[in-house]
């Protein structure tokens, strides 16, 4: 999956002593503050404060049309396109339609991350094996960070997203040595994003092959993907990504993380379980399905989802456009960078907080 330049920090006005006449030009920066509501004395207040101050990142596959990102470009500051993939030695290079997206996103006034995955077709599942053959090399990691980072400059992306999943303790050192290998060969304005798998304690994070510190040392935004607690194939019917969970993963990562650093990877889509097997949808699928069986959907407010049971008994999930207003909150409560959708296409259209 899953992610910006953040914007600068925006701290409100400083405050300074009383001054004499002589010294207009301070006495008016203190008077500004004064009108802001800010009193003498007071602490600096938390960056973020407000909705409309976080950063929100769609993902899109690299087929989505035009008009499923122009619907969602009013409340998206970064499009972030899967994306290229491990191949061999290498990498699959971007088609025409991810670099289509490139324009589709700057032409609409979004910024465009080239996201990388170790997703495999033929498992239909991310391999794990490829990526611990490309991070357990040094070469290979020099070779695919030249490579990627060559069809970035030349593709006119804005960044890099990583996404490689499924990892283990031993991968670790090798996800951090490709991060500062990106690092090194992005010209300075890019940026370097990476999707997290959600663990709730710091072992987990660990166990995942995510050392965290070094990790965040590197890269200008960790991307949590706080999704897939429950879906068909790993368990039985559940939330998707419930809010108490969520809040676990964050508060474990953000122990190693600076929150002004973190995006909360919130899920945009649904699944289905019918005796034992089930598949992905898209929230407005969810939606009819309900209204075709004559089923009215149960908002779960602990967990900030929808689900429904059909008339042949298939048990339906979802995560919609009230499950991300939620998770707007959640991530201003905590002061975090930002949002990252996945994705654009399954979910409801992104609008700007009211």
């Amino acid at each position: 999956m899953t992610r910006a330049p953040r914007p600068p920090r925006r701290p409100r006005a400083p405050l300074a002593r009383r001054v004499g006449l002589v010294r207009l030009l301070v006495a008016l920066v203190v008077a500004g503050a004064v009108l802001a509501g800010v009193p003498a004395g007071a602490a600096t207040p938390p960056t973020r404060a407000r909705a409309d101050d976080l950063s929100v990142t769609g993902y899109a596959l690299g087929g989505t049309s035009d008009a499923v990102v122009l619907a969602s470009a009013p409340g998206l500051r970064t499009l972030t396109v899967d994306g290229v993939t491990l191949r061999g030695r290498g990498l699959t290079p971007p088609d025409d339609d991810m670099l289509r997206l490139v324009r589709t996103a700057h032409g609409a006034g979004l910024r465009a991350e080239l996201l990388l995955s170790n997703y495999s077709d033929r498992l239909g599942d991310f391999d794990s094996g490829a990526a611990t053959r490309l991070l357990s090399s040094p070469q290979r990691v020099q070779r695919v960070a030249d490579a990627l980072a060559a069809d970035v400059t030349a593709g006119g992306w804005d960044g890099v997203n990583v996404d490689l999943e499924s990892l283990s303790k031993r991968d670790g050192p090798g996800l951090v040595a490709l991060l500062q290998a990106l690092r090194s060969r992005l010209p300075a304005p890019l940026t370097l994003t990476i999707d997290v798998q959600a663990a709730t304690s710091a072992r987990g994070y660990l166990r995942h092959g995510y050392r965290l510190p070094e990790v965040a040392a590197t890269t200008d935004a960790v991307q949590l993907m706080a999704y897939d607690l429950h879906g068909p194939g790993w368990s039985g019917p559940g939330p998707i990504g419930p809010l108490r969970w969520q809040r676990r993963a964050l508060e474990a990562l953000l122990t190693q993380v600076p929150p002004a650093q973190v995006d909360l990877g919130v899920a945009g889509y649904g699944y289905t379980w019918t005796r034992g097997t089930g598949r992905a949808i898209g929230v407005q699928r969810a939606r009819r399905l309900a209204a075709r069986d004559h089923v009215t959907p149960r908002w779960h407010a602990g967990s900030g989802e929808w689900s429904a049971r059909l008339a042949d008994g298939t048990t339906t999930w979802w995560s919609d456009a009230r499950s991300l207003a939620l998770r707007r909150q959640l991530a201003v409560d905590l002061g975090l960078h930002g949002l990252a959708l996945w994705r654009l296409g399954s979910a409801d259209p992104v609008v700007p907080p009211a």
